[in-house]
């Protein structure tokens, strides 16, 4: 008898460590559900994406978490997360990084061909994280304002440019798929300019809000025309990209191209104004800096000009010097380099006045086809 009941109690041990066993297996080869951050959802303002950029759209916490180090004068952990990556995990483990596009060569925007340097973009906003070149001997409020807003304005919207413009090269080419194509390429777009609807606050969409309510460019419930066009061109733009339509994407592109460039000569031409500040003139001084190196390379070659022996100023847009008469001498960039003046952080002795830019931009606006009462005026 007793050896039957310890028999049977050997059975029923082996057989629940079976059990055991097969249970621990099966556990094992079923995966953990993948829990996805819940503003990574279908899509961000009025436009839904295509294709999966989540991992680009996570990128713009990135910026948010760049400003607030540099708000307390940490430029360490802003070069770490600038450099390094914090939010934007791939499945390789590795990080999106905004400085692994800032600083690479090759992309598809005019910054590096204006600047006569690879990385151009990340060349400014180093200098801010370092603290020489432009900055050199800066105070820590123009250093993070540099920080604040190159990133996230020359930064992103160099991002936009160049996907926008490798969707364009896509479709050239007839590669349209959702996926793989010139839609994937036009959502990186967006996501690199919007972003998540939480991250918003840190995205260059958000300074068209803003500079639209200095400018009196907003409709009655504070949405920006220049949003408002962007993101409407955005939306044609990827349908028409999907149905192959050259036309339609073209426009759509060259739309929200002017609406940047209408967003920041609002920017440059409110703190270049304000420079007469007897408290925060360096400030803005930094700040119209960072906004206007954001529309530099995609407008200086409009604001050639003619100068007369009597010092009078004629601007020729991209015009050459065939369109000078006699007594009158060429300048190429004279109004961009006027503004370089300006806003040079290293002379102080351009603080204490109050500029008006818009000469220097007037050939530029024309070329946009870009209207005075695109721009508005400050309140």
């Amino acid at each position: 008898m007793t050896k039957t009941i310890r028999a049977l109690a050997l059975t029923l041990t082996l057989l629940l460590a079976s059990l055991a066993g097969c249970v621990a297996e099966d556990d094992s080869t079923t995966p953990a559900e993948e829990v996805k951050p819940e503003f990574l959802d279908a899509s961000d303002a009025g436009y839904t994406y295509a294709s999966d950029v989540d991992n680009h759209r996570s990128l713009m916490l990135d910026l948010c978490d760049i400003k607030t180090a540099a708000s307390e004068s940490d430029w360490d952990t802003a070069t770490q997360i600038y450099m390094n990556g914090k939010n934007a995990q791939k499945d390789d483990g590795s990080f999106r990084t905004l400085a692994g596009f800032a600083a690479a060569s090759g992309k598809n925007h005019n910054y590096d061909a204006y600047y006569g340097m690879d990385g151009a973009i990340g060349g400014h906003i180093m200098q801010a994280l370092n603290g020489d070149g432009d900055f050199a001997g800066t105070s820590d409020t123009v250093r993070y304002q540099g920080i604040a807003k190159l990133t996230a304005n020359m930064g992103m919207v160099g991002y936009t440019i160049h996907e926008i413009n490798a969707a364009v090269a896509k479709a050239d080419a007839g590669n349209i798929d959702d996926d793989t194509g010139a839609p994937h390429n036009w959502d990186e777009g967006w996501a690199f300019f919007h972003g998540p609807d939480e991250h918003y606050g840190c995205s260059p969409a958000k300074v068209m809000e803003k500079r639209a309510a200095d400018f009196g460019t907003a409709d009655a419930d504070g949405v920006a025309a220049t949003f408002k066009a962007t993101e409407q061109a955005m939306v044609d733009g990827l349908a028409a990209l999907q149905a192959g339509d050259e036309a339609g994407y073209d426009a759509a592109a060259e739309t929200v191209m002017k609406n940047i460039i209408i967003t920041y000569s609002q920017a440059t031409l409110k703190y270049t104004s304000k420079m007469d500040s007897t408290d925060s003139a360096e400030k803005y001084q930094a700040e119209g800096y960072a906004f206007w190196k954001t529309m530099e390379a995609y407008s200086a070659e409009h604001t050639n000009a003619c100068i007369n022996a009597d010092g009078n100023v004629t601007y020729v847009g991209n015009g050459d010097a065939t369109t000078c008469g006699e007594n009158e001498s060429f300048d190429a960039h004279y109004g961009a380099d006027k503004i370089n003046e300006i806003l040079n952080l290293s002379d102080a002795s351009m603080q204490g006045t109050s500029y008006d830019v818009a000469p220097h931009l007037e050939m530029v606006w024309a070329h946009y086809g870009i209207t005075e009462a695109d721009i508005g005026s400050m309140a």
